[in-house]
């Protein structure tokens, strides 16, 4: 044998020896930590004083610090709201040293304390977003809109004002409090709950009511790759209220401008004393009234959770959320210029709606099931299946001609109704696992999983019934809401829907699997995220069925330049199944996109407060948009050939002092089309339609902590928008104006009670957002939906 290869043979000899040697030489410190009442204490940091070892507490308030040389150490632990403790050990070569604590400080003072010192900040995604990571070390800008913000804005539903705490999210217009329908980096983002992808077609879902949510997240560019095919612009996911172990319950009383009166109730607590079987129940009914006659928008919401501790390892949630909405048919909203004028020409309180219509009805069902098992401190295991039904029967207004034409004069207008008659079904499951280890000095945190579902939908909404006729017309000058000249509709309900349906059953079915690991570097200083995912895909609308697969890879990098702040890149790959009717010989093909993405997230004063700028660039192919020569139905679509999003965020939330609570964010948005195919009305260079080139949007909260005024808060916020888009190919020779909105409010909370009081749109402005119509009429016309003018809400509510 080669001498050479003898000593390198003798050399690695050595050093595995060496490294036996000093192997023997380490102990191990572990124990629990647990609060007043045995609750265990979970996110609470364990460190050996004046060294690098440490570690953070499970669930289980367990903790583990491998790998400790013998000697003598003082141990400390620490956390938000509680009182350190510190206590000397020694350890010893091969031994576990074993140290539990117990605590004073109760689960629900620690609550409180958190509430109190970042009530507008989360350090943590959920567990439904399976990103195992602070949101520090993420490389992507997630905003999470925390559960406090929902109440100090008084926020109700999705689609009440939520979007003024994320970067860069405007709504499209056209649905109202029915569907939330967001847009975010040039495009509509996608709706999940819990983790679930959640949209049955373009329409949907139902927006949630707030009594069930406990907070939102909102994922900039794609997450598809593990949550579920999707936009390459993100998603928002909606996070409902689960059993905390705590018994408390909540109840608040609201009202308001224009007949808003809303009642809700939270109750959260434990069947038995060892607090294994718990629960978890929310209620709200609402009477919401509008500044507009005629309109209303009615629901009551039911949502038990029951959970099951099963031993130490493994838990069991049952989950289901009932929402009933009672409205005015979509489109009452809208006003149509027929005066051959701009924006803005009659009353912000004006109406085209006919009374005496019936009310649209939604029933909204959703039930869940989850398990999830602990392996041990490193590996866990969740599953859960989750069934979505959704029913409607309602009604849709919109003009059939409008003057000027040769029958109308100018202010005359032909209303429509038309039948909208919609059921969804939706089966989804999904396991995933997470797990860390070592493989030498590199750290691993792995996710691996696979993801089903089988969605359904089914609509009518061609049957339209005229309510006005060309010799008795509506004249928005000289409005009759009597009863219309041409009756009310009379629509076909005997026929089953399935027979009903305009594009016959539109189905939705996919099966993926997807792999990630999180490879830390430098003690985790560097980390380097790769992962994949493939998915099937197939999908039948129109009586068409397109069926498809592919794999979209994922690599980003996150680098921790001190503990509280880190730079990242990430580039990333979308895919998503499209429907539609093409003209001519076209094919519907799935959209594909790619992003880039980098950024610097910052953690201010011990992570009272953080800060975020993402810039990206995303580039989508293949995406089906309406059709602009045969107006925008939902059915006709055209290959829109390549569009490009770029843009600049921007995001602060958190305590910037005691008391002191800011929200504050700005987005620069760009978003064109790069490649289209000829003849088809729409060149390279466009600006896609639906978006808010400016966003910015503020939210101050300032609470007195001491005194004897502690407890008395004010807030002010605004919005801002500037380049607004219309939602349409057709922007008309009338832009739309600049948006600022200015919100603002008073509050008192003592122990039990809180009082809220918030104003909206304090300046009373003439707020509304529109598009242009090219087709109808002979020369087409603007339309716009009015905000309420200066409105008021008023709230209690009681802890017990």
């Amino acid at each position: 044998m080669n001498l050479t290869i003898i000593k390198k043979v003798l050399f690695c000899l050595m050093l595995l020896s060496s490294a036996f040697m000093m192997s023997q030489e380490l102990g191990k410190v572990a124990g629990t930590v647990a609060l007043s009442g045995d609750t265990p204490a979970e996110n609470i940091a364990v460190a050996l004083k004046g060294t690098k070892y440490t570690a953070v507490t499970n669930a289980n308030g367990q903790y583990e610090i491998k790998n400790v040389k013998a000697g003598v150490y003082t141990l400390r632990i620490n956390g938000v709201g509680i009182t350190p403790v510190s206590e000397s050990i020694t350890v010893v070569a091969n031994q576990t040293v074993t140290k539990n604590f117990q605590l004073s400080e109760s689960q629900e003072e620690l609550d409180e304390v958190v509430i109190t010192k970042n009530k507008y900040k989360q350090d943590k995604p959920s567990l439904s977003l399976r990103l195992n990571t602070p949101v520090l070390e993420i490389p992507q800008n997630i905003q999470i809109v925390s559960a406090q913000t929902l109440k100090d804005q008084q926020i109700i539903s999705m689609s009440d004002g939520v979007i003024r705490n994320v970067s860069g999210a405007v709504r499209l217009e056209h649905w109202g409090d029915m569907y939330t329908n967001i847009t975010m980096r040039g495009s509509q983002i996608q709706a999940f709950r819990n983790g679930f992808n959640v949209v049955s077609s373009f329409w949907g879902p139902l927006t949630e009511d707030m009594s069930f949510v406990d907070h939102i997240e909102f994922v900039k560019g794609p997450a598809g790759f593990m949550l579920s095919s999707g936009d390459p612009s993100g998603l928002y996911n909606v996070v409902t209220k689960k059993p905390t172990g705590i018994t408390k319950g909540e109840a608040t009383v609201m009202g308001g401008s224009y007949d808003f009166y809303r009642a809700s109730i939270d109750l959260d607590g434990k069947f038995d004393k060892e607090g294994k079987f718990l629960y978890r129940v929310n209620g709200a009914i609402q009477k919401k009234g509008s500044h507009r006659s005629f309109e209303h928008n009615d629901r009551y919401v039911f949502a038990p959770v029951l959970s099951y501790q099963i031993d130490d390892k493994t838990k069991v949630t049952l989950e289901y959320n009932y929402q009933h909405a009672n409205m005015t048919e979509v489109g009452s909203y809208y006003i149509f210029g027929a005066d051959g004028g701009g924006y803005a020409t009659t009353p912000v309180d004006f109406t085209m709606t006919q009374p005496g219509l019936p009310d649209t009805k939604m029933n909204d069902h959703s039930g869940y099931l989850m398990f999830e098992h602990n392996f041990d401190d490193k590996w866990k295991l969740t599953a859960q299946t989750s069934y979505f039904k959704y029913l409607q029967e309602g009604y849709s207004s919109w003009p059939s001609n409008i003057a000027p034409t040769a029958d109308l004069q100018l202010g005359e207008i032909i209303r429509n109704v038309g039948i909208w008659d919609a059921e969804s079904d939706m089966f989804l499951g999904q396991v995933f696992v997470n797990g860390k280890f070592e493989t030498g000095p590199i750290t691993h945190k792995v996710l691996g999983g696979v993801d089903m579902a089988n969605k359904e939908y089914m609509a009518d909404w061609m049957q339209s019934h005229d309510l006005d006729t060309v010799e008795d017309p509506f004249n928005i000058n000289n409005p009759d809401y009597g009863p219309p000249a041409n009756g009310l509709p009379n629509f076909d309900r005997d026929t089953p829907l399935k027979e009903r349906s305009v594009a016959g059953v539109m189905t939705s079915k996919f099966a993926a699997g997807y792999v990630q690991d999180e490879l830390g570097f430098l003690d985790n200083k560097i980390r380097l995220t790769l992962a994949a995912r493939y998915t099937w895909i197939s999908q039948t609308s129109w009586g068409e069925t397109q069926e498809d697969s592919h794999i979209t890879p994922r690599v980003g990098v996150s680098v921790s330049i001190t503990d509280n702040t880190a730079v990242y890149g990430l580039y990333d790959q979308a895919f998503s199944p499209q429907s539609g009717i093409m003209r001519g010989d076209g094919e519907i093909k799935p959209l594909t996109g790619n992003n880039f993405e980098v950024g610097i997230k910052k953690d201010w004063f011990d992570g009272s407060w953080s800060t975020s700028v993402a810039a990206y660039r995303i580039v989508k192919e293949n995406e089906l948009t309406a059709d602009p020569t045969n107006g925008p139905t939902d059915q006709y679509k055209i290959v829109l050939g390549e569009k490009r999003a770029e843009g600049v965020e921007f995001d602060l939330r958190g305590k910037i002092f005691d008391g002191l609570n800011l929200i504050a964010n700005y987005a620069f948005t760009e978003s064109v089309v790069t490649s289209v195919a000829p003849g088809l009305g729409i060149n390279v260079g466009d600006i896609v339609p639906g978006y808010a080139k400016h966003t910015a949007n503020a939210w101050l909260n300032y609470t007195l902590v001491n005194g004897k005024l502690k407890g008395l808060g004010a807030s002010i916020g605004g919005t801002y928008l500037a380049g607004r888009q219309t939602d349409t190919w057709s922007p008309g020779l009338e832009k739309l104006p600049n948006y600022f909105k200015l919100d603002g409010g008073l509050s008192y909370e003592t122990n039990k009670l809180k009082f809220t009081a918030n104003v909206f749109n304090i300046l009373n402005e003439y707020l509304y957002s529109g598009s242009f119509y090219q087709w109808i009429g002979e020369k087409g016309a603007y339309y716009w939906q009015t905000e309420q003018p200066i409105n008021v809400r008023l709230g209690v509510t009681y802890k017990f």
